[in-house]
């Protein structure tokens, strides 16, 4: 039996984040079949999954880096990467809300994991969460927060005992969301979101007890959960006699139409027609005026965040202005926009009918994010130490709207995340193949060979031939001194790898760039593709050009602004 722990150390954190994914991995699909409020769009359990999978995979991060080290990373550390990952990763309003309360719990986990610290920090998570609402109602996911952390309120030093006190206490409050909300009470459903909480609360138990807790309710009281329309679930009587305001069929009377967004009325309308979230980085004071500008132009609107980092949440008409909003406010970048169409007082996403074939591309920056999708591709930015998780593939998957999806993550560290998206996928009736490209560079040159209209195995080895035949190669600065295959390094000094090794060693950029051209080129080549980042400028790609023309006859070259990304150069040679 595995060692339960006293307190909340990193280890026991990472536990917690593993237990929390494996149990909403389990209750997705029911949590997703519960969501009427406050869109009844059917994600809020897939939503859930998505924030936590990346809270999860930061915190795996911080583990990695100590995988030479004898002791385990620090508490703060873990507790932050969770809060972090949680709110990079976060989805839809109830994983929004979700980053809050982990980021609440975070601050004051970092001090001190015993259980004195964990009852101010489920406190400290509630309040955080409410205060990043604009409008709270009761009876949602805020409900379920503030009453776990009111029940463990006290004087006992047992941690189990104040984990088993807030898991029972938001069981308690779940099951009174109904009352509290009328649309829950209509539909016979409990909070989506707050059965999510007690989802996660109930990993926090496994992990501080190493036993399961009873699972909680998933429909109002006295009732039973019937399958309707293909699987979704909605709340009848126990026996399927229907109640007042309910179809025989289990739908709501009038169909599930959405109820209002968290911040209108419970009887609500139609609501806004898009859903707007983006990450932004903008100071305090900027977030406060974006707030009031928002509030003004939508509803469910949720700001989580801080240290000048933030996650913008909100439901408009006008999703243009939404953005404009946030681009005054500072730099919103993970836009995401979806367009939520009414139709016989149902909301539903717009689908047009499936492609033949699709592309889906992971890429280190905006620039070669247009060059893709200008090829008709769809991508996912891999930002600076934000790599996507594999929630966020299998999204990008659907997205891509094809019976057939080609799969290129440009990344070898990306192997296992891209995998599990594929097989994901499949499940769901794609065909996916998956072309292990390392390097961008590598997913360009089998971009360019992509040809929809031939056979879908004949197109995945031409490009899979077109990437093998790509040799890649990278600029980086060192960070500190180490050994490398090329010799050792010192802070600052410019490093060109070479199929991912150190093999040149360098003081400035042109000069190193260079050298690995024509280490490169040695073995020959027909194509070189230069990828320039953000902060290079153009005279480095002329000087390069005339390089490889004065030294390497008949090889062409081609340059690309790869915008914001890690590394300032990136080098392919085909």
């Amino acid at each position: 039996m595995p060692q339960l722990p006293d307190d909340l150390d990193a280890v026991a954190v990472r536990t917690w984040c593993s237990l929390a994914l494996e149990a909403l991995g389990r209750e997705r699909a029911e949590i997703d079949a519960i969501n009427v409020y406050p869109i009844a769009d059917g994600d809020t359990g897939t939503n859930l999954y998505l924030t936590v999978e990346s809270a999860a995979a930061a915190v795996e991060a911080v583990f990695a880096a100590h995988e030479m080290g004898t002791t385990a990373p620090a508490t703060a550390d873990a507790v932050r990467a969770m809060a972090h990952g949680a709110l990079i990763g976060a989805r839809g309003n109830s994983g929004t809300i979700l980053a809050q309360l982990l980021r609440g719990m975070a601050g004051v986990l970092a001090d001190g994991g015993d259980a004195a610290h964990l009852r101010l920090a489920l406190t400290s998570a509630a309040d955080a969460a409410r205060h990043a609402v604009a409008h709270p109602v009761e009876g949602t996911v805020l409900t379920v927060a503030a009453e776990a952390a009111e029940a463990a309120r006290g004087d006992d030093l047992d941690l189990r005992a104040v984990v088993n006190a807030a898991y029972e206490g938001a069981l308690a409050a779940l099951a009174r969301t109904p009352e509290q909300l009328a649309v829950l009470g209509r539909a016979g459903v409990v909070d989506a979101g707050g059965r999510g909480l007690v989802a996660v609360l109930g990993a926090l138990v496994e992990t501080v007890s190493g036993q399961s807790p009873v699972r909680g309710p998933r429909t109002g009281p006295g009732k039973a959960p019937v399958p309707v329309d293909g699987g979704s679930v909605v709340g009848l009587p126990v026996g399927g006699t229907p109640v007042e305001g309910v179809t025989e069929g289990g739908l709501p009377a009038g169909g599930l139409s959405s109820p209002g967004p968290l911040d209108c009325p419970e009887d609500g309308g139609a609501g806004p027609a898009f859903e707007v979230i983006y990450l932004l980085e903008a100071r305090d004071e900027q977030v406060a005026r974006l707030r009031t500008r928002l509030d003004a132009l939508g509803d469910s609107l949720v700001v989580v965040g801080g240290d000048g980092l933030w996650h913008v949440h909100v439901h408009v008409d006008d999703a243009g202005a939404a953005v404009e909003a946030g681009v005054e406010a500072g730099r919103p970048y993970r836009i995401r926009i979806t367009h939520f169409a009414t139709e016989s007082g149902h909301d539903l996403r717009v689908q047009a009918e499936p492609a033949q074939r699709a592309v889906v591309v992971v890429v280190p920056g905006d620039g070669l994010a247009g060059l893709c999708t200008e090829a008709g591709a769809t991508t996912v930015i891999a930002r600076p130490g934000e790599p996507p998780a594999s929630g966020e593939l299998v999204e990008a998957i659907r997205r891509a709207h094809a019976r057939e999806v080609v799969l290129l993550p440009n990344d070898a560290a990306l192997r296992h995340t891209a995998a599990a998206a594929a097989e994901q996928a499949r499940t769901e009736g794609v065909r996916v193949a998956l072309v292990p490209t390392r390097a961008a560079v590598q997913g360009i040159a089998a971009l360019a060979v992509h040809e929809p209209d031939r056979g879908f195995d004949e197109d995945v080895v031409a490009m899979t031939a077109a990437a093998g035949a790509t040799r890649y190669a990278e600029l980086a600065v060192a960070e500190r001194q180490s050994w490398t295959m090329a010799g050792i390094c010192q802070a600052g000094d410019i490093l060109g790898l070479i199929d991912g090794d150190v093999a040149v060693i360098g003081s400035d950029v042109p000069h190193t760039a260079r050298t690995v051209l024509d280490r490169m080129l040695a073995a020959g080549g027909e194509l070189v593709t230069l990828v320039l980042g953000e902060d290079v400028p153009d005279f480095l790609a002329d000087v390069l050009e005339e390089h490889v023309r004065e030294g390497h006859l008949a090889v062409d070259t081609v340059v690309y602004r790869g915008g914001h990304q890690r590394a300032p150069l990136l080098i392919g040679v085909e």
